[in-house]
């Protein structure tokens, strides 16, 4: 019995693992999706581009999959897949009815979109729309904030306030990674395995040389980055200074559906790349406002 109930599972695992690609540009896609008219972020290349997406949606999956087991019986893979369009939709409605918010459902979906190989899948079920105003993460004080005392890591805050590092990446950062006569960076391993050199903002000199100063190439510039302090945040101020510097102009406006002329398009490009994002609606939505 056992061996049934895991088959259904390890079959999802494997296919996941199929779908991976790491290191492959989007670039073709973006380009397709461009000549088209549509936004860059509409496109899909049917694969899975990072390691965090990939942890993502195999929760999703997984969840989902075990939800199928448990209500309908289905144990193989080729099963659920026979009714994926039912099944799924059933699980979107109910998770509504349970409150999950417009992030999880809207994730849920993708995620079983990309699975199954259907980007029209559920597209009858109507998800909440995603609202700015509602998003918690690092617009304000945190438990976690109490517990971590930011006098002794001031020069992991201001460094991180000046480049907009992800935690995984100033972790692995090494002192011949810095380029302070260019003002960059270098991130060997961002987001989907792509390195990058990230722009670092004036007035952190000082902080750079000391950084540096007596210290061999290969060494860690940072031996720990404490898991309470609010990464995201500092990347978060980051881009905002990032882009009035870039673009000499105000942030896009708090509220309201966003114009052509409330924003920089190039200096929001920018970020996005210096972010390791390069995708103007994260940056918008998560960052400038």
């Amino acid at each position: 019995m056992s061996r049934h109930r895991n088959s259904l599972i390890r079959e999802a695992v494997e296919r996941l693992d199929r779908l991976m690609a790491i290191g492959e540009s989007r670039l073709s896609a973006k380009q397709t999706a461009r000549q088209q008219g549509l936004p860059d972020w509409t496109c899909s290349t049917g694969h899975i581009h990072s390691y965090k997406t990939r942890s993502v949606y195999q929760e999703q999956t997984i969840r989902f999959l075990k939800w199928t087991r448990a209500t309908s019986g289905l144990r193989r893979l080729a099963e659920v897949e026979a009714h994926a369009e039912e099944l799924a939709t059933a699980y979107l409605q109910q998770g509504m009815q349970a409150g999950w918010s417009a992030w999880t459902l809207a994730t849920t979906r993708s995620a079983l979109r990309l699975f199954f190989g259907d980007r029209a899948l559920a597209a009858a079920v109507p998800l909440p729309p995603r609202r700015r105003e509602d998003i918690r993460r690092s617009r304000g004080p945190v438990a976690q904030d109490q517990e971590l005392n930011p006098a002794h890591w001031q020069e992991l805050i201001h460094f991180l306030r000046a480049t907009g590092l992800r935690r995984r990446e100033v972790a692995a950062l090494r002192v011949g990674d810095l380029n302070e006569a260019a003002g960059v960076v270098l991130v060997r391993r961002g987001k989907g395995g792509r390195t990058r050199l990230a722009p670092v903002l004036p007035g952190v000199e000082e902080l750079l040389q000391q950084l540096q100063a007596g210290r061999e190439p290969e060494e860690r510039i940072f031996a720990r980055v404490p898991s309470h302090l609010d990464v995201h945040a500092l990347r978060r101020e980051y881009a905002q200074a990032l882009y009035r510097l870039l673009s000499g102009r105000a942030l896009p406006p708090a509220t309201g559906r966003l114009q052509p002329v409330d924003y920089d398009r190039v200096a929001v490009e920018q970020v996005a790349v210096a972010q390791g994002h390069n995708r103007m609606d994260v940056v918008l939505r998560h960052y400038l406002r």
